[in-house]
């Protein structure tokens, strides 16, 4: 195993993670420097997110699979005195994000090419400033790196909802998300400080170095008392639960996704930050806690499903209607993270990913009948199918893939989600077959009405078909649907190694006594204990 990382570590040859970190925020920085030229500016931007996008398809060929190591790692101390370090790596639960956020954000600078937008220039900046961010997010082993991360993505997303949102109460939908992240973001902080001063008080029990660590792999190594695991999992709960969100923080999301910008919004319902950082820190770090309240967040999971799907059903605006939807799929993936097994785990690991193709995607057909329309209101519709055939077509394909039809990747995520909500509890997978059959039932009645009722009041002119440009983001979109409803084994066998080393810490529960790592190579390859 150390050979193999070596070897990975051998065929990248320089900071991996580092360049797709900054490398949008350098591209930024460069769009910054130019004076107001709409050409060179769009084409900066548009080859930066290609080139991120190639660099993390590097990283994807040269990831071991089927390992739960560290990979890629990069470590060197920041504020060593406190514990404060620059970690980066990659192991099957962060792979596939950092790709996927490359991916979408240059489907996003595509979709932007001729949006004529004012403030051309800040536009552009402010998306590759939100790409490096999550990516920042997404790759960061060092807890408080991770945090301020996490906390500069919301200085792009506030101004992206702002400044270029399409809704009247645009203002009110930056200043509410922004609130409600921050609100939970304090909370998670003092969570994160007390994992930091647990580590801390084992290091001088068993007099070890280093006396403080923020490091995830350093604090997975001390059992975290249960007297505290309870406090610690429901701060860090606010932080994930807010970003997510996950029901009842969910509110500042349908404003969001209605009055901000259609890019905004594939990237809020594309990226799952929140429930990412229950997978990547509340459960490992604190298995007992997870146990003890597992019927709480499952619960949870199962009233988003039903509550999202049941307004999505009512709902005659598409945007609304997405948005609930997003809602509801979030409770699957919550539903699947507290099964606390191996299927439950994968399931929704895979279905995040999903969620990046499918919803978003229907985002994108979103936005591409909101510029042909003007609306996104069922009374502008009808018989949409006659003159928009193409975008029809690849609306139904990203529709059945979010409405987990076999053969698609959201019916892989789903049916390994209710398997392992079956093993936890036959009740929990009852009650998430009858969301699923409501997810059908919104999409396909809304559909129906959209694309093969009458025509609408407001259709006076006819609607051209998808352009190039749009028709190979859907193309490219409907691609990677196929291939992991088809052919999903590249993709789990990339995630299964580390979610069976979770699976088996959630089992087991907590270590008992502190393990120090060994660090190989000069890639900085790390081996968990």
């Amino acid at each position: 195993m150390i050979l193999n990382e070596l070897f990975a570590a051998e065929q990248i040859g320089f900071p991996i993670l580092t360049v797709l970190t900054f490398l949008p925020l350098v591209g930024a920085l460069i769009i910054g420097l130019f004076q107001s030229h709409e050409d060179l500016i769009r084409k900066t931007a548009v080859a930066t997110a290609g080139l991120e996008l190639f660099v993390s398809v590097l990283l994807l060929l040269n990831f071991v699979p089927q390992t739960a190591d560290i990979q890629f790692a990069e470590r060197s101390p920041w504020i060593p005195a406190i514990g404060i370090g620059y970690h980066l790596g990659v192991d099957g639960i962060n792979v596939l994000f950092i790709p996927l956020t490359a991916f979408l954000t240059l489907l996003i600078m595509v979709y932007s090419w001729e949006s004529g937008k004012f403030l051309f220039k800040p536009y552009f900046m402010a998306l590759l400033a939100l790409e490096g961010t999550t990516v920042g997010v997404f790759a960061s082993l060092d807890l408080i790196l991770f945090f301020v991360f996490w906390e500069l993505m919301l200085i792009p997303s506030y101004f992206l909802i702002k400044l270029w949102g399409s809704g009247p109460e645009r203002q009110y939908a930056a200043l509410k998300y922004v609130l409600y992240t921050l609100s939970g973001s304090v909370l998670m902080l003092v969570g994160i400080v007390l994992l930091n001063l647990n580590f801390h008080a084992d290091a001088l029990m068993h007099g070890t170095e280093p006396l403080y660590s923020f490091d995830l792999l350093d604090l997975l190594t001390v059992p975290v008392p249960p007297s505290q695991q309870t406090l610690i999992f429901f701060l860090l709960f606010f932080g994930f639960a807010f970003k997510a969100p996950v029901f009842p923080f969910h509110t500042w999301l349908p404003t969001a996704l209605v009055h901000g910008p259609f890019v905004m919004s594939v990237v809020l319902a594309g990226l799952k930050v929140g429930t990412y950082g229950f997978i990547r820190i509340s459960l490992p770090l604190l298995p007992e806690a997870a146990h003890e309240w597992l019927w709480l967040m499952a619960a949870l999971g199962l009233i988003a499903v039903i509550y999202g799907a049941l307004i999505a059903l009512v709902q005659t605006d598409f945007r609304r209607l997405l948005a609930f939807s997003s809602i509801s799929h979030l409770g699957f993936v919550m539903l699947g993270l507290f099964a606390l097994n191996y299927q439950g785990l994968q399931g929704s690991l895979l279905q995040m990913i999903n969620l990046g193709f499918s919803t978003a995607g229907l985002f994108f057909m979103a936005g591409f009948l909101y510029n042909r329309t003007g609306s996104a209101e069922l009374v502008a519709y009808g018989g949409l199918a006659r003159h928009v055939p193409l975008l029809a077509t690849f609306i139904l394909i990203l529709g059945f893939a979010s409405i987990g039809l076999p053969g698609t990747n959201g019916f892989i995520g789903e049916f390994l989600i209710l398997m392992g909500a079956f093993q936890r509890h036959w009740l929990l997978a009852a009650f998430g077959v009858f969301g699923v059959i409501l997810g059908a039932g919104y999409f396909l009645w809304y559909y129906e009405r959209a694309f093969f009722g009458p025509v609408g009041g407001r259709m006076t002119t006819p609607l051209s078909d998808l352009q190039p440009r749009e028709w190979g983001i859907a193309a490219a979109l409907s691609i990677m649907i196929f291939w992991i409803g088809l052919y999903p084994a590249p993709f789990l066998n990339m995630i299964n190694g580390s979610v069976q080393k979770l699976a088996e810490r959630l089992e087991q529960g907590s270590v008992t006594k502190a393990v120090r790592f060994e660090r190989v190579g000069k890639g900085g390859g790390e081996v968990r204990p």
